[in-house]
């Protein structure tokens, strides 16, 4: 199956495809008049749509029918601080998409090296993976909120919240702290990693300290390696 995307999609009726879907639909993958084809909103809806126009800029769809597809029974909220190297964070993204998760915070920490992103650029990558891995609930990308921010934000929300970093002492491993099923909330620190006051602060707040292995992670495979694992537990 391969699936589509428009963000605003009616009931029922007809679909006129963005130009960029449109090319894809004929000249890439040379689809024509009568063809069955998906699509998704990215709000939980797939479409069963047949072609009806197989035009380059503008081709259009007729709306067969709509189906809800069922959220999935876990949440996974990443808040990760993004490296210098943006191209590491969406190559992050697009993995991180096609596993599956909920949410996505990038956060502003003590030792930090980014603190400008591309949103535009970071949902374009999302949508790609999205498409590719068949998904129809898409993530939310939350825009670059500080540390102590994202903290206050969900210090009474009913999660399981965990930090990730750097500690030898470390004796836990997430798969084995986290329970299935459930709302998470996991952060990820930057290439310098945590700030002893951060990681106290987080504690305070009910975050439980987590390894994700024995071998020391790139930021960006730490996010990955969380994401992972989770969807692991409740698969």
């Amino acid at each position: 199956m391969q699936l589509f995307y428009q963000k605003d999609i009616p009931e029922s009726g007809n679909i006129t495809l963005h130009p960029e879907e449109s090319k894809h639909l004929v000249k890439v993958l040379r689809k024509n008049v009568g063809d069955e084809v998906f699509m998704t909103d990215g709000k939980g809806h797939l479409f069963s749509c047949q072609i009806t126009k197989g035009d380059l800029k503008r081709a259009e769809l007729s709306i067969i029918e709509k189906k809800a597809t069922p959220l999935p029974d876990h949440h996974i909220h990443l808040a990760i601080a993004p490296t210098k190297n943006t191209d590491r964070m969406e190559w992050m993204l697009e993995k991180i998409t096609e596993i599956g998760f909920s949410k996505l915070t990038f956060i502003k920490t003590s030792n930090s090296e980014r603190s400008f992103l591309k949103p535009d650029r970071l949902e374009k990558k999302m949508v790609s993976a999205c498409k590719q891995s068949l998904k129809t609930h898409f993530p939310i990308i939350d825009p670059l909120t500080s540390f102590e921010e994202l903290l206050d934000k969900h210090a009474q929300d009913d999660l399981q919240k965990f930090i990730a970093y750097v500690d030898e002492n470390h004796r836990h491993h997430l798969f084995e702290v986290a329970k299935a099923k459930g709302a998470y909330l996991i952060l990820i620190g930057p290439e310098g990693d945590f700030s002893p006051e951060e990681i106290n602060l987080a504690k305070a707040k009910g975050f439980i300290p987590v390894s994700l292995g024995h071998s020391r992670l790139r930021t960006e495979t730490a996010g990955l390696a969380a994401v992972h694992t989770l969807s692991l537990l409740n698969n």
